[in-house]
């Protein structure tokens, strides 16, 4: 599979990790541009490219994983996604740590925000609810498998994220449609920053 990551940071880093070990390709993109991303590149090998962010968007999956106020300006511009898979990594801070503040969406939830801003694609929440340490590492560990919640309306899609997911070592747990599962993992919801392992 090629996968391409909108943002280049922590989150988007381990994910690419995590895909190239297990033999997929990886664009990385960033609103910098593709030359700040080289050390990167050739840190993560002969598997991993820099592009756009449209180069990025045209991969079969793609991780959106910018700060929630560059959202609109990452995704601008970007090519028709119609039946991409976009796994929405993204948190509503309106304003980060120390004194971090919850954007008001009203009554939509984050992701469905996200999706309204990508017309066609296939949005799956997941990885946002987990801390990027809980990320980054093997999944897998002598208790259990990390556990992944994930959301969205697209069944295929979802399956595609599992599957995905589930060769990285997650054990992905499906939270149905963005309203009801993903209000249970963005900020504020029950399963928020909830670690937890399922022992296979």
């Amino acid at each position: 599979m090629r996968i391409g990551t909108i943002g280049a940071g922590t989150i988007a880093q381990a994910l690419a990790r995590h895909a190239i070990r297990h033999g997929h390709e990886v664009v990385l993109s960033n609103s910098r541009g593709p030359a700040s991303l080289s050390s990167l590149v050739a840190d993560l090998g002969p598997l991993a490219t820099a592009g756009t962010p449209a180069q990025a968007a045209a991969a079969d999956l793609v991780v959106l994983a910018v700060g929630w106020p560059r959202i609109p300006d990452a995704v601008a511009g970007l090519p028709p996604l119609d039946g991409t898979v976009v796994i929405d990594a993204t948190n509503q801070f309106a304003s980060p740590p120390p004194e971090p503040r919850i954007a008001d969406l009203g009554d939509l939830t984050g992701s469905e925000y996200v999706a309204s801003l990508l017309p066609g694609a296939r949005v799956v929440k997941a990885f946002n609810a987990l801390y990027a340490q809980y990320i980054a590492p093997d999944p897998r560990h002598e208790a259990g498998r990390q556990v992944l919640f994930l959301a969205g309306d697209d069944a295929g899609a979802k399956d595609t994220v599992k599957r995905l997911t589930s060769q990285f070592g997650f054990a992905p747990v499906d939270l149905g449609p963005l309203r009801e599962g993903g209000r249970l993992i963005q900020l504020g919801g029950p399963l928020s920053a909830l670690h937890v392992l399922k022992q296979d």
